[in-house]
């Protein structure tokens, strides 16, 4: 970065609205390119999503379990060196996941080693793999194309200028795909009827982009479904998923940006269609008080944004967001448990579906994240078990807090008996147990109704057709998974880079 720009960057402040990965990703790297930053949020940690708590010698992470982009050339990588701070340490995610599907012992396994994958999905799927190589062509294509940082999707010239200049010719392979779904390309491969394969996608598709395999984009899904294979792979990180945000917090502080816990932002005020400044209460003191800033960075969902605007919020912004369809919650079952309940060799994710004509998520299905011995989870001898399932935000806000224990107890017992078909689960080997439900995550993240995992990536959604980082008020900037490229760390920090280039491009 020139003297000049840095120079010129440090009169200017900063507010950041949510310190996930998202946005404490913006704040260290605005940072460290020389401006005034604040980082606020209102929950009792920073990492949102991301982040852990602790219960009588377990750590537990709350929602994300496993991190894409650290491997060389990653997103996490590129973001860490810049920001002069150590990569965590962690280990491959191999398998990725372990899937079962319904009355299978034999779980179909992600292997990391393409070939190794490939060899597992030809035994498990035959005459698939045609659709395999279409996935493997798009997701190269994409991949390169996404290394180069292009802006999508663009709101104005400069951001045109970046999306254009990312383009290739071998990005021109992608286009005639932009309009399909993968249902659309499992039925031009004759593989639509192939329940099994279907089921598989649909499993995994939910996990990455919250609808299936008949929804989802088939350009992200190339992305989602390729990324666990080398060079690039999940990884599972020792300590906790705190570590990324502690490292992040450190990179913040060290080059002179602020963070605030327990500091809600109650509203973005905005003049003449421009951010201008936030309204800030201390929940500790119950102060309010108003903090100008010349950019806002909003680490926030879509719909959360609309909120803290308020009347400010533009007509046509806030029909599209009213419009989106309902996103997921999460119920999630949180267990210590003694090392005998783990059965030997078990991976570190796994993917049950219990019933092919039921949902994908209600209890229907569960992902499993299972901590392993010395990853710092759990004490000696003891592991953790985390089991998630997707399920109807709306639902546990209805009817009075009796039908919602009810409902909680129901959610609970059920998860425990489809757990206890593969882990060894008794009142002897279950040392804590916990619940979280979408007023839980409401309560700890202070996202709509609780939602996880951002917006469905269905074709009016995704890549080029979503929400864009630069909203059509002034100075105010979306970073998270309701943008490209959508959840999961690697996904927030593209989003956040993407605004700090646009906000030194503005300057």
């Amino acid at each position: 970065m020139p003297r000049s720009q840095a120079d010129n960057s440090k009169s200017r402040r900063v507010v950041v609205v949510g310190a996930g990965i998202g946005g404490l990703t913006a704040g260290a790297l605005l940072a460290r390119r020389g401006y005034q930053v604040l980082v606020l949020d209102q929950a009792f940690v920073p990492g949102g999503c991301a982040s852990t708590f602790k219960r009588r010698g377990f750590t537990f992470d709350v929602g994300a379990t496993q991190v894409a982009g650290l491997e060389p050339g990653g997103i996490h990588q590129r973001i860490f060196d810049e920001l002069e701070i150590d990569l965590p340490a962690a280990t491959p995610c191999d398998p990725a996941c372990a899937v079962f599907l319904p009355g299978e012992t034999e779980p179909i396994n992600v292997w990391r080693d393409p070939e190794k994958w490939k060899g597992e999905r030809q035994r498990q799927f035959p005459g698939s793999e045609p659709f395999w190589q279409l996935m493997t062509t798009l997701f190269e294509a994409s991949w390169k194309f996404q290394s180069r940082d292009p802006v999508l999707p663009p709101r104005n010239l400069w951001d045109l200028w970046q999306l254009s200049s990312a383009v290739r010719p071998d990005t021109l392979i992608t286009l005639p795909f932009t309009f399909m779904t993968v249902g659309d390309a499992l039925r031009g491969y004759g593989l639509y009827e192939n329940q099994r394969l279907r089921t598989f996608l649909d499993l995994q598709l939910k996990l990455y982009s919250q609808v299936n395999a008949d929804e989802t984009a088939l350009l992200y899904a190339a992305t989602a479904l390729g990324v666990s294979s080398e060079p690039q792979g999940l990884f599972h990180l020792k300590g906790s998923m705190q570590v990324l945000s502690d490292r992040l917090v450190e990179a913040l502080e060290k080059w002179g940006g602020k963070l605030l816990m327990r500091h809600t932002v109650e509203y973005i005020e905005a003049s003449g269609g421009k951010a201008t400044s936030v309204r800030i209460r201390n929940q500790k003191t119950g102060e309010v008080w108003t903090e100008s800033a010349d950019e806002v960075v909003a680490n926030v969902t879509a719909q959360n944004l609309v909120k803290l605007l308020g009347e400010q919020a533009p007509q046509g912004y806030k029909q599209r967001v009213d419009k989106l369809p309902p996103a997921s919650g999460a119920f999630v079952i949180y267990l210590g448990v003694d090392q005998s309940a783990i059965p030997l060799g078990c991976p570190p994710h796994l993917q049950f579906l219990y019933d092919y004509s039921g949902p994908i998520g209600e209890n229907n299905s569960l992902f499993v994240s299972v901590s392993h011995p010395g990853d710092g989870r759990a004490p000696e001898g003891k592991a953790t078990i985390i089991a998630s399932s997707f399920t109807e935000a709306a639902m546990w806000w209805q009817g009075t807090k009796q039908e919602y224990d009810q409902l909680k107890q129901k959610y609970t017992e059920d998860a425990i008996a489809q757990l206890a078909q593969y882990f060894y689960l008794k009142p002897e080997t279950i040392i804590h147990q916990e619940v979280a439900t979408p007023r839980t995550f409401a309560f700890y993240t202070g996202r709509d109704q609780g939602i996880v995992g951002g917006i469905g990536q269905r074709i009016p959604t995704f890549g080029p057709f979503g929400f864009a980082t630069r909203t059509p008020v002034d100075h105010l900037w979306l970073v998270g998974d309701s943008t490209h490229p959508g959840e999961g760390t690697a996904g927030v920090s593209y989003s956040a880079l993407t605004a700090v280039r646009q906000i030194e491009a503005s300057a």
